[in-house]
């Protein structure tokens, strides 16, 4: 029995481990770095939201970078708070609270920004589909069965169908 070690990253590749707040100051300001991050990520996902809804794509494309820098920040505060979270919960309980109540404000903002892209995708994939079949269609040769009935095009042989995915 062969047995398989774990791959481990180099150091480099490892984020740096933040040690867990211990004094009131390094909970507020735990919070405040937290409040920030989700603002400004809030700022960023509301701004591509709108822009998908109105159909520039291209546009909310764009802020991809900015979303994924935002995001890795804010994962990072969410593990130093889980980390901190029982020095906070007995040492500076209101600002759990506060955070808790901004953090149910952002994830309501996420699942509407989640559902918009959603949508746009489905009705992209729609649209795709419907010209795949129209194409198909037009590809198809027409012929007629033995009793007379038009013959429908078997999905078997349907030629190839490519989408560029740059806009």
């Amino acid at each position: 029995m062969v047995q398989k070690t774990p791959v481990r990253n180099s150091a480099s590749d490892a984020p740096p481990v933040m040690p867990a707040v211990s004094t009131p100051t390094e909970a507020r300001k735990l919070a405040d770095r937290l409040l920030e991050s989700m603002t400004a990520l809030l700022q960023v996902i509301e701004r591509e939201t709108a822009l998908v809804r109105t159909g520039k794509i291209r546009e909310a494309l764009t802020m991809e970078k900015q979303k994924s820098e935002l995001s890795r920040h804010y994962v990072a505060g969410l593990s130093l708070l889980k980390a901190s979270h029982p020095y906070m919960q007995r040492a500076t309980p209101d600002l759990l609270t506060g955070l808790t109540r901004h953090h149910e404000t952002f994830r309501a903002m996420l699942q509407v920004n989640l559902t918009v892209l959603a949508t746009a995708h489905a009705v992209s994939e729609g649209i795709i589909r419907g010209v795949n079949a129209e194409l198909q269609k037009k590809r198809a040769p027409s012929t007629y069965t033995a009793s007379g009935t038009r013959t429908t095009p078997n999905p078997r042989n349907a030629a190839p169908f490519a989408v560029s995915r740059t806009l």
